[in-house]
């Protein structure tokens, strides 16, 4: 389901605990953000229970304070997402798919980062997780719902040097990131960009003056369907470049043929 305005201005925003206004938009199975700017005055966000990808596409939320993740399919963080959410303090990742040490760097410009979750992650499961994460965010006070404490920053200083002067694990660790390709948030900009599904097929046989492409929800299934399945990173290269292009990947097109199908369909149901 996308997450549109109706979709937001419908979700039920409420006084949590913490008396914070939350807008729950838990288990919607929403693969991107969007939309957002339309969420005004929210303390807190639960995307609980979603198929994020990607934290990114946020507009500018200054009052934002919390953001729950949990259970989504997030591998990606924005490295402008600090722009956005100047005021972060709490992020729930937990049980989602960030891979590698370095992914999490994106997270150092929250100034006002205090309780991080990275529970059930790869990326929990690396040598040196933890120490590598209180040494990256200093401001982080409860790293998966345990409290930090002054031995462990001062083994990860130990361990890593300072930011400005790394020591050669950390710059090692710095230099290994996933090549992740956000699938929805790809396509989302596809079709903002788009001139509608008549339009994009004529851009598609245009060669190098191509316009950008707006899917069908079925194109669209198709297309995100083969990302997942591809098989090596060349393949989803190859996707990625093929989309930016404004064309739409060989095996995802609905052409004629198809429709021809369904009106074949429709004379046989009508005789």
């Amino acid at each position: 389901m996308r997450l549109t305005v109706e979709l937001i201005n419908n979700s039920l925003s409420y006084l949590n605990p913490l008396k914070e206004r939350e807008l729950d938009l838990r288990g919607h199975k929403i693969p991107a953000i969007e939309n957002l700017g339309v969420a005004k005055d929210q303390d807190a966000i639960d995307f609980t229970d979603n198929n994020i990808s990607s934290i990114s596409n946020f507009p500018f939320i200054p009052r934002l304070r919390s953001l729950l993740l949990a259970r989504n399919r997030v591998s990606h963080i924005h490295p402008n997402l600090a722009t956005s959410l100047p005021n972060l303090t709490t992020l729930v990742l937990t049980q989602n798919n960030v891979s590698e040490l370095a992914d999490l760097e994106p997270l150092r410009d929250l100034g006002r980062l205090t309780h991080l979750s990275l529970v059930e992650n790869p990326v929990a499961r690396k040598e040196n997780y933890r120490l590598w994460v209180i040494w990256l965010l200093p401001t982080v006070r409860f790293l998966d719902f345990q409290k930090v404490k002054d031995p462990e920053r001062k083994r990860a200083t130990s361990l890593f040097g300072t930011w400005d002067e790394p020591s050669e694990l950390a710059s090692k660790i710095r230099g290994v990131k996933s090549r992740t390709f956000d699938v929805s948030s790809a396509l989302l900009e596809a079709e903002r960009t788009g001139a509608g599904a008549g339009g994009a097929r004529q851009g598609q046989a245009g060669g190098e003056n191509a316009i950008r492409v707006k899917l069908t929800e079925k194109e669209r299934k198709r297309v995100e369907k083969m990302i997942r399945e591809a098989k090596s990173l060349q393949d989803i290269s190859r996707l990625e470049k093929e989309l930016n292009e404004g064309r739409i990947p060989g095996g995802a097109f609905v052409g004629d043929e198809d429709e021809d199908e369904e009106e074949d369909k429709d004379v046989t149901m009508k005789g």
